[in-house]
């Protein structure tokens, strides 16, 4: 995720980046993906250290995003790989690059700030816009459509298991009860459902009452958890030994599959211990950086507010 301001010469904070840069460690030479190019922040700083004779894939879902960073990032065009493309198809794209082996791969997840600051997407509870919330704007299906379409039980799923909202089956409620007098479109009116639908006592605690349903929204939207499964899997495999990956999540469901992938790939033998040999033929492919994911520093946040909710995890791949 990038922050930045909204002008005719956008600039961008990317999170984390020197920690991001220490663990990742490019390096002249070095093939990596930022498989999240966003405003193009952490790409730029690791292009800087990828030459001479590096080079790097930026994936970008985003067709407007992966525009704006190419742009900046057209000096690097000679080392640079932009590619519109979900990092859950990390295998066929690093196919087509030609691209055997990685070096280091990114995620840098959540909205960037070109989504966030766009009236036209839907991200922001904080502004009245369409609800849309789409990543790839060709999807079939945007927010307005799932509010307006689904089950009271589905939509209480949805925030219950997307959002770990406490109050989900009392919003679904609500939400059933105003699409009936007219169509839910904008964010406007979901933020005023929402407000209506928590107690008073409740609002005054956990930061905006409507950021959990709105997270779950675009997830569901986005398939984001599935997505990133997959992309952790492939970004793994794809690592050459020595090679290492980074994620940086946002919110809890991010960090927690986040946590358990590695834990599963740093992990060797399953096998019950009374068993005198392995018969499960498990082997551990993943060194941990830490236990505990790192945290971004107070005078980050400072200058950064949207860096607040930062987890930063890595580890490293073994040789097979």
């Amino acid at each position: 995720m990038t922050t930045g301001k909204n002008n005719d010469s956008a600039w961008h904070i990317p999170v984390m980046l020197q920690e991001t840069l220490d663990l990742l460690q490019p390096a002249p030479g070095k093939v990596m993906v930022d498989a999240t190019l966003g405003g193009g922040g952490h790409a730029a700083a690791m292009l800087e250290k990828l030459l001479p004779g590096g080079k790097l894939i930026g994936l970008d879902w985003d067709r407007e995003s992966l525009t704006e960073a190419s742009e900046r990032l057209n000096a690097y065009k000679e080392a640079f790989c932009p590619v519109k493309a979900n990092f859950r198809d990390l295998h066929a794209v690093l196919e087509e690059c030609g691209v055997e082996g990685l070096d280091g791969i990114l995620f840098d997840l959540g909205v960037s700030s070109h989504q966030l600051d766009s009236p036209k997407r839907g991200f922001a509870y904080r502004r009245d816009d369409p609800l849309d919330m789409r990543m790839d704007v060709q999807l079939k299906q945007t927010a307005a459509e799932l509010l307006n379409n689904l089950s009271h039980g589905e939509l209480a799923f949805l925030f219950r298991r997307y959002g770990e909202e406490k109050w989900a089956g009392r919003i679904a409620s609500f939400i059933l009860e105003r699409r009936n007098r007219e169509a839910i479109t904008r964010s406007g009116q979901l933020v005023e459902i929402i407000r209506d639908a928590i107690p008073a006592a409740a609002r005054r605690t956990g930061g905006h009452p409507a950021k959990r349903v709105f997270q779950a929204l675009r997830i569901a939207v986005n398939d984001e958890l599935e997505s990133l499964q997959s992309g952790l899997n492939q970004g793994i495999d794809a690592l050459r030994p020595g090679g290492r990956i980074v994620v940086i999540a946002y919110h809890s469901l991010e960090d927690r599959l986040v946590k358990e992938t590695f834990r599963h790939y740093s992990k060797g033998c399953i096998c019950p211990p009374q068993f005198p040999v392995c018969r499960c033929g498990k082997v551990s492919k993943l060194k941990l950086f830490t236990r505990k994911p790192l945290l971004p520093t107070a005078e980050e946040t400072e200058i950064n507010p949207r860096a607040r909710s930062a987890r930063l995890r890595g580890g490293e791949r073994k040789p097979d």
